[in-house]
């Protein structure tokens, strides 16, 4: 308890899934938390259940395309608690209809993708650095994906946007490390947010499942921990980092399970 006592966060895209468990997470351990998300009710809600539990939150509409809006939030968070130590740039997301192969994926889409989850990143952080630089340092955290580390059938707008995310990362780390802002990014695997669940039959889990090293998938609080860890000295020492979450699923060779399953054909 404590790790971030005192530390003022800013989680975009925190209204729910991986979002809103690390603010939840973020305020069960001391930091006064805004809720950024363009779903401002269900932003309101986190905050008020923040404090329903004895943390300190608050909400503030962000619609992650618009560069007034993210410096809003920004300014937003400093003017309501004083500062800003914390920023969790974790808006993202693709249209799966329109985000095909690179023959047929829609260049609209494309555009759209890299203004969302890649340029949200670097104006979010272009405007909370200096607040930072005056604090006397920081902790940014990037949501990337897998996406980052693996090529697709499709998804190639978000794959390409998430990997610049990770590059991304690293220039922040470096620029500004010497002012003890430290810039970090998670690449979650299958987490199991209110979307997934909604989302993927269970057919589609179980494929998923199949390549995990680990029996099971991830939830929310998973992700989440992984941001409270990144915000804290517990890591104070890392940055320029991509930490893969993701139950090492691209740990394996992709062969494996299909090599166990034919040496047990054998042995029948």
């Amino acid at each position: 308890m404590g790790r971030v006592e005192q530390k003022v966060a800013l989680v975009t895209g925190g209204a729910s899934g991986i979002g809103l468990a690390s603010a939840q997470l973020l305020a069960k351990e001391g930091a006064k938390v805004v809720i950024g998300d363009f779903n401002i009710e269900g932003a309101k809600a986190a905050a008020e259940e923040i404090k329903a539990n004895g943390g300190e939150a608050s909400a503030i509409f962000l619609d992650a395309t618009k560069e007034d809006s993210i410096q809003e939030a920004v300014e937003f968070t400093v003017n309501t608690y004083g500062s800003i130590n914390i920023l969790f740039n974790n808006v993202g997301g693709t249209n799966l209809k329109k985000d095909l192969d690179v023959v047929n994926l829609d260049l609209d889409e494309w555009d759209r993708l890299m203004n969302m989850n890649l340029k949200s990143v670097l104006i979010g952080s272009r405007f909370a650095i200096p607040y930072m630089q005056k604090a006397g340092g920081g902790s940014i955290i990037n949501t990337a994906s897998t996406a980052a580390v693996a090529g697709d059938a499709i998804r190639s707008a978000y794959g390409a946007s998430k990997t610049a995310v990770t590059g991304l990362t690293r220039y922040i780390a470096t620029q500004y490390g010497k002012d003890n802002i430290r810039c970090n990014a998670i690449a979650p695997g299958l987490i199991l947010t209110p979307a997934a669940k909604a989302n993927l039959p269970e057919e589609v889990r179980e494929i998923f499942m199949k390549y995990n090293a680990l029996p099971y998938h991830g939830e929310p609080e998973d992700i989440g921990n992984t941001v409270v860890f990144l915000a804290s000295d517990d890591s104070k020492f890392m940055t320029g980092q991509l930490l893969v979450v993701d139950g090492g699923h691209y740990m394996t060779s992709p062969t494996i399970s299909d090599v166990d399953n034919y040496v047990a054909s054998l042995q029948k």
